[in-house]
């Protein structure tokens, strides 16, 4: 961020706390301003990670596997949550408490392949998105609301597509969608990534710079929090729908697009392209955050899913 000006307003520096503002992101402790400037915006003050919601941990056999669940209960509608590749039910200790003390039954849990749960049969790997219908079933959801990061989504709008009746609302965040074939997305793709970007460190594709510098705790935690993610092979689960601009335009099911506008490995310029093609969806992007918005911003992730989920 360029300094602020002693007397007058940086242009930047308004744009940006505007931006925050709107975002309901809270001015940085510490950062007291002389008369006549623009207050610094800082998104990044560390945010602690909260008392953990009260669940119920169990592996639920499925048709396809064991997978491991954490249930908070309650009788309010459910908000089932999808974490990214490099992640598990484990991840979302800043989304359960907030959730459950909104009035939701927040399930968080791990495909198969990861934390908790059987790796996928080479000889069988079946789908995730039935792999979720067949937990939903198990846990005798009624109609249900996603939130999902970066993998999870695609296998969440897979879900949408095929079971529509069963959801309320879709919240896809730092959705990468690699499988949509249509040329234009392919190319977008491909131009918004280097060489060799998979095989970087994930805290380096995954975490801004701004939070890296700001919160190497965090960064470190998040690094933890990866490396039990992965516990056997996740290779193999087919989608049960094709990804092209018709069968999105299809889709039904209100639809939240949350982007991170340091994402290196999704930038918000493939959302606003996916974004044209669904008829019912909204849009928001986030100010410096990352591929793992859900971590860096935590107060400004829950607020807005929460605003998007509690709307008529």
């Amino acid at each position: 961020m360029s300094p602020v000006q002693h007397g007058g307003t940086s242009r930047r520096a308004a744009v940006l706390a505007g931006a925050a503002a709107a975002a309901g992101v809270a001015i940085g402790a510490g950062l007291a301003q002389a008369q006549g400037q623009t207050p610094i915006v800082d998104p990044f003050v560390p945010v602690p990670v909260p008392p953990p919601a009260a669940a119920k941990e169990a592996q639920i056999q499925l048709p396809s596997g064991k997978v491991f669940v954490r249930d908070t209960g309650g009788s309010g509608p459910a908000i089932v949550l999808m974490h990214p590749a490099t992640g598990s039910a484990l991840i979302w200790a800043y989304q359960e408490p907030a959730f459950a003390a909104a009035g939701y039954r927040v399930i968080s849990w791990s495909r198969r392949g990861h934390y908790g749960s059987d790796p996928v049969d080479k000889a069988n790997p079946g789908s995730y998105a039935r792999d979720l219908d067949d937990l939903a079933n198990a846990l005798g959801l009624g109609p249900f609301n996603i939130v999902a990061c970066a993998a999870g989504c695609t296998i969440s709008l897979d879900y949408a597509m095929s079971f529509p009746a069963r959801l309320r609302k879709v919240v896809i965040s730092a959705a990468s969608l690699g499988n949509i074939s249509e040329p234009e997305f392919i190319n977008a793709t491909k131009g918004s990534r280097i060489k060799g970007f998979d095989d970087l460190p994930p805290d380096f594709r995954e975490l801004s710079p701004s939070y890296r510098s700001a919160n190497p705790a965090g960064a470190k935690a998040w690094v933890e929090l990866e490396h039990k993610a992965l516990t056997g092979n996740r290779q193999g689960p087919k989608l049960l729908n094709e990804f092209n601009w018709t069968t999105l335009g299809q889709m039904k099911t209100p639809t939240l697009l949350l982007y991170g506008g340091a994402d290196l490995a999704a930038p918000p310029t493939l959302g606003r392209m996916v974004a044209r093609h669904l008829p019912n969806r909204d849009m928001v992007v986030v100010p410096e955050a990352g591929h793992s918005i859900y971590w860096e911003q935590p107060d400004t992730f829950n607020r807005t899913v929460l605003d998007f989920l509690g709307k008529a």
